[in-house]
């Protein structure tokens, strides 16, 4: 499943076990929700919050990108976790500590036996530094693949490193992933930020993200919505630009030109296909703006 343009701007966890956060995520403007089923839920709430997730993945959550993140199969839940939601209608199902394609595989396998329609994608949390070695694999194990999630703070604990503010001691798994991801076409969205505390330091990560070419962020608190999905949309500045060299260089190639200079600048067939996914991306947030907007007056 190639990444599309779908905003995933901000993609927020919302603990399986509590009802109150899960209905309460209709009415925040994340891209995306990861109803999690795995680290914010205690063992002895695990079987409710599948019961709790699989009802709300049924009433549904608009244009949202819905997640589930199930425990792995090789815990007593898993299982159990994956026969509740395969079938459920959730846009995806997040694996954690993705190691190996095979994984990727066996999940495919069991999905298709429990009836999960062709459309529900596999996504992978890569948490750890076997899985940054494997990413490349990981990323081509099934078409069913949807995208990768960064979990930096586990592969902080794995690496015995700090989280500074560059990140530079994950910077080679960071890569790692974003070139897999990339090479087969999928979406990937950036690990969280721990400190609630830290407005600056927090736009600054979701600033660094950007840049790296992450599709957006994930997300443990709704105060950081706002300044995350502003980081990573795209500008009114910027949409405009690409819509102006995508029409200019459609007048240039029925003049038989393959490029065009604009504004000064050289504009080759690389360019119009950069922007015409920041347009379809803006275009994207626009409709995900307006659903949430009736939604909220209805």
């Amino acid at each position: 499943m190639a990444a599309t343009a779908r905003p995933r701007r901000s993609v927020l966890y919302m603990p399986g076990s509590n009802t109150r956060a899960l209905e309460k995520a209709r009415t925040l403007a994340a891209d995306g929700l990861i109803l999690d089923l795995e680290d914010a839920v205690a063992p002895d709430a695990k079987a409710d919050a599948r019961a709790n997730v699989a009802a709300a993945v049924a009433t549904g959550y608009g244009r949202r990108e819905v997640l589930v993140r199930v425990n792995g199969l090789n815990t007593p839940w898993g299982h159990a976790d994956l026969e509740a939601v395969a079938a459920s209608g959730c846009d995806g199902i997040l694996l954690p500590k993705v190691e190996s394609a095979d994984t990727v595989r066996q999940v495919e396998a069991l999905m298709a036996s429990m009836g999960a329609q062709p459309n529900t994608a596999i996504w992978c949390m890569m948490e750890t530094p076997m899985g940054m070695l494997r990413a490349e694999e990981i990323a081509g194990a099934s078409a069913r693949l949807g995208g990768f999630v960064m979990g930096t703070s586990d592969l902080a604990k794995d690496l015995h490193c700090h989280h500074t503010p560059m990140r530079l001691p994950m910077i080679t798994g960071l890569g790692l992933c974003l070139l897999a991801a990339r090479a087969h076409g999928l979406a990937i969205l950036d690990g969280v930020y721990l400190d609630l505390s830290d407005d600056e330091g927090f736009a600054a990560a979701c600033q660094q993200g950007l840049e790296l070419g992450f599709d957006g962020k994930t997300l443990i608190h709704p105060k950081t919505i706002a300044t995350t999905n502003q980081v990573f949309a795209p500008g009114e500045t910027e949409v405009a630009w690409s819509r102006q060299i995508i029409e200019a260089h459609a007048e240039a190639e029925k003049a038989g030109q393959g490029v065009v200079v604009v504004d000064g600048k050289l504009v080759e067939n690389l360019h119009v296909v950069n922007a015409r996914r920041l347009v379809a991306l803006a275009e994207a947030i626009a409709a995900l703006d307006a659903d949430l907007q009736h939604a909220g007056a209805a």
